[in-house]
């Protein structure tokens, strides 16, 4: 962990974006809170946007493929410098801290953008637009949907592995409460990223340790890895009051990065309230271990 200025996220950061262009899939950080933005002075350094996971294959260092909607889609927009986004935008579900970035998002809210917005299929049969236009319309928003300008297209994916933006995306149900939820697996074929942003395994049973059960869902999303993101919104003393809330402990995100052999693990969706001293703490809770451990921080940058 850095002195000063911005934590370093692990050995696979990069301290500038020109070291960025010489790494095979490129990760920016654009939003690493969960359920509320975090503004203010106690929340510099690990940045208050939501969350928003912003991907680039080798040599563009444009990404293309963006995880989330959160408010962090206003940091990835700086990403393109001007230029417009045209790719895919994923949903791992649909809870506000995850698309209320949407119609905020400057690269893609333009005549020249070209954009695909990808939800999990949903248990009630509504088509995307249907679904996004319940938390983008008025009374609650002044235009909805495919009021957007540009190209804009929306659709709905299912559990399994399909093809995305030259990615290789598995997606896989896992327990969240409030609506179904998935997290992905991420290849270019040469690197795996594992992203759980919201997961409850508590709502599965305590599992042997009391931190929820290591299921084969996540496990399978996780294994063998280069990263594995994951929801890290609970300590373990606050697990047995706000489990309910559908989030997992860091410690428990630690272990599955551990069972599934995943290289490393990045703790996301930090609590709205956790200051940038309880991260540093956390940080230090879990120096030394294995696997490498590092705390999800904003305008951080993996290459893998």
């Amino acid at each position: 962990m850095k002195r000063h200025g911005r934590p370093r996220l692990d050995r696979l950061a990069l301290a500038d974006s020109s070291r960025a262009e010489l790494s095979r899939l490129q990760v920016h950080f654009c939003g690493v809170r969960g359920s509320t933005p975090a503004p203010g002075v106690d929340f510099q350094r690990y940045g208050g946007h939501t969350s928003c996971l912003a991907l680039a294959h080798d040599g563009t260092g444009v990404p293309s493929l963006i995880l989330d909607a959160g408010t962090g889609l206003q940091v990835a927009a700086k990403l393109f410098a001007g230029a417009p986004f045209r790719g895919t935008i994923l949903l791992s579900h649909l809870h506000w801290d995850h698309v209320l970035g949407l119609p905020f998002f400057a690269a893609a809210d333009r005549g020249d953008a070209c954009v695909e917005v990808l939800l999990p299929e949903q248990e009630s049969g509504d088509d995307a637009e249907t679904v996004l236009a319940g938390m983008m319309s008025p009374p609650y928003f002044p235009i909805g949907p495919t009021e957007l300008r540009g190209q804009w297209r929306f659709d709905t994916v299912a559990p399994g592995e399909r093809q995305i933006e030259g990615f290789t995306v598995l997606a896989r149900e896992v327990p969240h409460m409030g609506g179904r939820t998935f997290g992905y697996r991420v290849s270019d074929g040469r690197s795996t990223l594992a992203y759980l942003p919201d997961h409850c395994p508590t709502a599965l049973g305590p599992g042997e340790d009391g931190f929820g059960e290591y299921h084969p869902a996540a496990l399978e999303l996780a294994r063998e890895a280069d990263v594995l993101v994951h929801d890290a919104h609970l300590f373990p003393e606050e697990l047995a009051s706000e489990a309910s809330f559908g989030h997992a402990v860091a410690d428990y995100a630690v272990t599955l990065g551990r069972r599934a052999e995943a290289r490393s693990v990045v703790l996301f969706h930090h609590r709205p309230d956790r200051t940038d001293e309880a991260l540093d703490g956390l940080a230090r809770r879990f120096a030394g271990v294995s696997p490498d451990v590092t705390v999800a921080a904003e305008g951080s940058v993996l290459a893998l």
